[in-house]
């Protein structure tokens, strides 16, 4: 008996000194896969909101939820996605992880911030928590005033503390970042040898450290208007609600690329290892993902054609946020010649690079007709604006987080996954997105509001069958969580590098050892040397 309680004793010790080493850690790969956990938890948490957002709208009528509860629902749906799941979920985990892997240098230039930036994102996340557990918001997560600042009775600051705090780990992420980039190359690592993935996390470096603020003094002032009864946004107190509109949308349009440009630096990788070719245009893509970020602070006024903004205004406005679409285009169009005559290999990364061209392609498309100023006016506030918006952020974002997930998750756990089973997963996903999304289009068209829980009968066979898909797709997103957790123990060992990749993070062990390198690597070649394969020689 003594022995055995001596030996649990042991076990207790041993796995309180465990967490205690992950708590306190400064390894960049421990913190992206801290951050790696706490984003998976709030996903599923933004899923299980949009699950029950999808079963009341089965019907026309208000039978699961009554309006208040629903305003609540969506709102906190959006919250959770956007703030700690979406913004965070690639440069925090992907990018963590990564960074110093793919420039040759022994970890972030900021360690200790670091680690400091997962524990604030906690602190917001928990701040949000509470406001969920106490009752909830309903302002819908952009906290539009007055609404928001004066008539609310639900638990706005709670949730608006939350996104304040959540934005100083985003700044203290990008912060590190273009240091890191900037200072801790490896010799011979210039510029334009740099892996686009590093150019994409640069260019979303920058839009979080000079958007973020404007967002958190926007929120200060929410605040200051709620508590004190100060003028800002309020127009019985003298204030003017336009003005929380442009400091709103200053932010969260670029907020968008925060969310889609490490995306598409994951597709760059992607398509240039699994076609085995050096990616098309390099540079352009490179400086593309800058002019992005650029355009970002440049279009938020296209938010705006129906809150009293001036045709003049508008017009400026709408020619930017077409310009801002070239781009993207680029990247595109690059990308698709990179596959040309390509020897490309369909893995299941590669699968989610052909959904993400797809689905961001079709979202890409459907925001033209929202920056034309007189379409716009039909389809502002309708579940038009809702698809073409998860289809960049899910269609695009998400398909290019799984795919990143499971092209380096070899190099972060050591293990190898099901590729069958990934497969599978994947095409549930492209299916379930579609199945979900597209009829949100045709609703939003037809006139459909967003945010409307009871709805016109001749609504109801296009919310079945976005509601249908939405099962489909919650299935596809809980296939890879089991098998990636079932490879941690289960999975065949790999490699140090799988997919015969190019780059400084495949010529390190799996996982890598803590000092990530046993001596600092020289490089001496272009980014993606891949030797020409015998279809581009024929």
């Amino acid at each position: 008996m003594t022995t055995t309680h001596s030996g649990r004793a042991r076990n207790y010790l041993n796995a309180a000194y465990t967490l205690r080493s992950w708590l306190t850690t400064l390894d960049h790969k421990r913190i992206g896969i801290l951050y790696l956990i706490s984003i998976t938890l709030f996903f599923f948490l933004g899923g299980a909101f949009a699950v029950l957002l999808r079963v009341e709208l089965l019907t026309p009528r208000a039978d699961l939820v009554q309006a208040d509860t629903y305003n609540k629902l969506f709102t906190m749906h959006g919250m959770v996605m956007i703030f700690l799941f979406l913004i965070p979920s690639i440069p925090a985990v992907l990018g963590n992880f990564l960074i110093p892997l793919m420039i040759g240098a022994r970890d972030l230039a900021f360690p200790r911030l670091n680690l400091l930036s997962w524990y604030v994102f906690i602190v917001g996340g928990v701040f949000l928590l509470l406001s969920v557990i106490l009752g909830g918001v309903d302002t819908g997560w952009t906290f539009y005033t007055p609404y928001s600042s004066t008539y609310s009775n639900s638990h706005v600051a709670l949730a608006a503390i939350g996104v304040f705090i959540t934005g100083f780990s985003s700044i203290l992420t990008g912060l590190n970042f273009i240091v890191t980039i900037h200072k801790m190359r490896a010799p011979g690592l210039t510029w334009f040898r740099l892996p686009l993935f590093v150019w994409a996390h640069y260019a979303t470096s920058l839009i979080q450290v000079l958007g973020t603020p404007i967002i958190a003094i926007t929120i200060v002032l929410v605040g200051l208007e709620r508590i004190f009864g100060m003028g800002i946004f309020d127009p019985k107190l003298g204030g003017d609600p336009v003005l929380f509109q442009h400091l709103f949308w200053f932010y969260s349009h670029p907020a968008v690329y925060i969310m889609i440009l490490p995306s598409m630096g994951v597709i760059s990788e992607l398509i240039t290892c699994f076609s085995r070719k050096r990616v098309y245009g390099y540079r352009f893509i490179a400086f593309s993902s800058l002019a992005i970020a650029v355009f970002g602070f440049l279009v938020w006024g296209h938010h705006m054609f129906v809150s009293s903004q001036s045709a003049y205004a508008g017009m400026v406005f709408s020619v930017l946020s077409y310009l801002v679409a070239i781009p993207s285009a680029i990247k595109v169009f690059n990308w698709t010649a990179t596959l040309y005559r390509g020897s490309v290999g369909f893995r299941t990364p590669m699968l989610y690079a052909f959904g993400f061209l797809g689905l961001f392609t079709i979202g890409g498309l459907t925001g033209l007709f929202l920056a034309n100023m007189g379409l716009d006016v039909h389809l502002h506030d309708t579940y038009f604006v809702v698809a073409h918006f998860h289809y960049i952020m899910v269609g695009g974002a998400i398909m290019g987080y799984l795919g990143g997930m499971h092209f380096w998750w070899p190099k972060i756990t050591g293990r190898m996954y099901p590729e069958a089973l990934s497969k599978f997963a994947a095409l549930v996903v492209f299916v379930g997105f579609n199945l979900t999304f597209f009829p949100q289009f045709l609703l939003g068209f037809e006139g459909m509001p967003r945010r409307y829980h009871v709805y016109d009968p001749g609504f109801q066979v296009l919310n079945v069958m976005s509601t249908a898909g939405a099962s489909i797709l919650g299935v596809g997103y809980l296939i890879p969580m089991g098998y990636f957790l079932w490879s941690l123990r289960y999975g065949p060992v790999a490699t140090a590098n799988p997919w015969g990749a190019k780059g400084l993070e495949w010529q390190t062990s799996s996982p890598p050892p803590t000092d990530n390198f046993e001596r600092t690597p020289v490089v001496t070649e272009e980014a993606y040397t891949y030797p020409r394969s015998e279809v581009e020689l024929a």
